[in-house]
């Protein structure tokens, strides 16, 4: 069971929840003097607004809670953000359904405590028993050792890291792993993972998980995991390389992701696909004007090694491209420039398939987890050709 649920819900605190509309609106109190309290604490059921009611023992006895228009999960994230520890359980949703309170509640009660001497225990959510709360647990989990990935420092989730946590869930889950380390890499014909990674203490690596089912459906899984990027001998400022423990946030994505398909055993053929490097700077780092080879069998010249994510994701979606899988998702903290058009609120999607892209968009509005699609403008392709090489890694500072 996920830290921030329980299923034992008789001693919890009730959670009222109510849009500005329906709370505005609101002609009976749900429990005793409801409206006056409120009306004395200001609230009137826009999001974030919570108000905690005293029982006669001084603890907590009811708690309301706003969520605005209703349309934003996330509000019920400001909710268990703010509770104190204890359990409580809805006694009126807004509308919400059951799944997207268990994943806002989750995320509001998300502690990253690996590091600090005094941890504090999260308020919990009743859920249902059995199959629904195992399912919301699970969820929750999977979202969880994302963000604790991130959160992590590059000291300690190195590629040697990112392989030990793929490990684990292969032993939990039965799947099978292969890891190719170091040098094999050229052996195995990863030439641009090892290249980009070879500079650091720690060795690249390239991680392939099998799950499942092999006549069900293939779903390929890939995820960049630059643990820590320097930029290379094209050194990023300060600001910017502070930051840099994030850029393996797709292979954060991946890995969870596959967490949840084992977990909740949907019916799919899986396979994750993780490249995982340092990209460090030494007397044997890759160069700008480099020439590299690709598994794919194409050459690539190095404009910047600050461009390193697309040239280990190259090999990795080669691979997954040579298993004919049926759906492949890629994800990935490319590249600045997205941040730049469409700011932190909206990640960029990019597909040639619309229908899959319509249903992205529209579970992203759902979960209140915003997306945007990008354009895959087949002119720009010109902007990757070099003089002395298939291709080149950056096409300058224009359209990403």
């Amino acid at each position: 069971m996920h830290k921030s649920f329980t299923t034992g819900a008789d001693a919890a605190v009730s959670v009222w929840l109510y849009t500005s509309d329906a709370f505005k609106s609101l002609e009976n109190d749900p429990f005793p003097s409801a409206r006056a309290i409120a009306k004395a604490q200001g609230f009137t059921g826009g999001a974030g607004q919570m108000v905690l009611v005293p029982g006669t023992d001084g603890g907590v006895a009811h708690v309301l809670g706003g969520i605005g228009d209703g349309k934003d999960a996330l509000a019920v994230a400001a909710l268990s953000g703010k509770l104190p520890e204890g359990v409580y359980k809805v006694a009126a949703d807004g509308g919400l359904s059951a799944a997207s309170i268990a994943a806002g509640w989750a995320d509001g009660a998300y502690r990253f405590d690996r590091y600090l001497k005094d941890k504090s225990s999260p308020p919990q959510l009743a859920i249902p028993e059995g199959g629904a709360g195992e399912a919301l647990s699970a969820e929750a989990d999977s979202i969880a050792l994302l963000r604790d990935l991130v959160n992590t420092p590059a000291g300690d989730m190195t590629p040697a890291g990112i392989q030990d946590v793929v490990a684990n869930l292969a032993e939990e889950f039965g799947a099978k792993l292969t890891a190719i380390v170091g040098d094999d890499l050229l052996e195995q014909n990863y030439p641009m993972v090892h290249a980009v990674g070879r500079a650091a203490a720690a060795a690249p690596r390239f991680l392939e998980l099998e799950w499942g089912d092999t006549s069900k459906p293939q779903l390929a899984l890939v995820g960049k995991g630059v643990t820590f990027d320097s930029g290379g001998l094209d050194i990023k400022p300060g600001s910017g390389m502070r930051i840099m423990k994030k850029d393996m946030g797709g292979s954060a994505h991946v890995i969870a992701l596959a967490r949840l398909v084992m977990a909740t055993n949907l019916p799919v053929h899986l396979k994750l696909y993780v490249p995982t490097v340092e990209n460090a700077i030494s007397g044997d780092a890759f160069r700008p004007g480099d020439i590299l080879s690709s598994r794919k069998g194409l050459t690539v010249e190095i404009d910047n090694t600050d461009a390193e994510g697309r040239l280990i994701l190259a090999d990795a979606l080669t691979r997954a491209s040579e298993c004919d899988p049926d759906l492949l998702l890629d994800f990935a903290t490319l590249t600045g420039a997205a941040r730049v058009a469409l700011g932190a609120d909206l990640a960029p999607v990019y597909s040639d398939d619309d229908q899959l892209v319509a249903d992205v968009l529209a579970d992203s509005a759902e979960s209140g987890d915003p997306v945007w699609r990008m354009p895959m403008w087949d002119p720009y392709l010109a902007d990757l050709k070099s003089p002395i090489a298939d291709l080149v890694n950056s096409g300058g500072g224009f359209g990403g």
